[in-house]
C-alpha cells in the first residue's frame, strides 16, 4: 500500500490554539474531523491514519515546537518508509493574504522557521502547502502577529482555505503535486470575498 505523510505545522499547548502559526494544525484537524479519525500522542507528534482509495494517510502534528519540526518530519518518514515524494507539509505563510493559498512542488523556506528546519535535515525536495495569514502588523510586531489568535471575522475568512486545502490533501494523494497545482493554486490566488471585513487602519 503506496502510503503518504500529510504534516501540519504548528505549536503544541493551550496558549497556541488557533493562532495564525497553527493554520498547519487546524487544516489537519479539519481534515480528521471530515474523515472521523483521531489523533494520538505518539513519538515527536500526534499522529492519526486513514485510508483513501487503497492509500494510506499518516497525518502529523509535530509536538517539537516549530522550530524543530524537521525532527519530526524526518523520523516519520523513515518510521514508516515513506519516500519523500509522498509528502506534504502545510504551513502559514504572512507572505499570502489571508484566505489564499499556494501550493508547490519544493523550493526555499520563505523564512518560516519550521519549514526552515525541515529542509535542514531533509532538503528542499518536498511539497508544501502555504495558506496565507496576511501580514498586517507594525514593523518588528511579525513575532507577536504569526502567535497572535484569529478573531471571529477572520475565521471566516478562513474557513474556504481551510476547506480547499482539506480537498487538495485528497487530490495530492489521489493525483499528485503537478495535476493538484493545476487545479487548485488559480483558486487560491486571492481570498473568498468577505463584506463584513473592515478595512485595516
Amino acid at each position: 500500500m503506496d502510503k503518504y505523510l500529510i504534516v501540519g505545522l504548528g505549536n503544541v499547548g493551550d496558549e497556541y490554539q488557533m493562532t495564525r502559526h497553527n493554520t498547519g494544525f487546524m487544516v489537519l484537524d479539519a481534515f480528521a474531523k471530515a474523515s472521523n479519525i483521531v489523533f494520538q500522542d505518539k513519538r515527536y507528534g500526534f499522529v492519526a491514519e486513514t485510508s483513501l482509495k487503497g492509500r494510506k494517510l499518516i497525518l502529523l502534528k509535530p509536538s517539537t515546537y516549530m522550530n524543530l519540526s524537521g525532527n519530526a518530519v524526518r523520523y516519520w518518514l523513515n518510521q514508516e518508509n515513506i519516500d519523500q515524494s509522498r509528502l506534504l507539509v502545510i504551513s502559514d505563510d504572512v507572505a499570502l493574504p489571508l484566505g489564499a493559498f499556494r501550493l508547490k512542488a519544493n523550493g526555499s523556506n520563505g523564512g518560516h522557521n519550521g519549514l526552515g528546519h525541515i529542509q535542514q535535515l531533509i532538503g528542499q525536495q518536498y511539497a508544501r502547502l502555504r495558506m496565507g495569514i496576511g501580514n498586517e502588523y507594525a514593523r518588528g510586531q511579525q513575532i507577536d502577529w504569526v502567535l497572535g489568535r484569529y478573531d471571529e471575522e477572520e475565521l471566516k475568512t478562513l474557513q474556504p482555505a481551510i476547506d480547499k486545502a482539506v480537498e487538495i490533501i485528497k487530490s495530492f494523494v489521489l493525483a499528485g503535486i503537478d495535476i493538484t497545482m493545476n487545479q487548485f493554486n488559480k483558486q487560491g490566488k486571492k481570498p473568498a470575498a468577505n463584506p463584513s471585513l473592515k478595512a485595516v487602519e
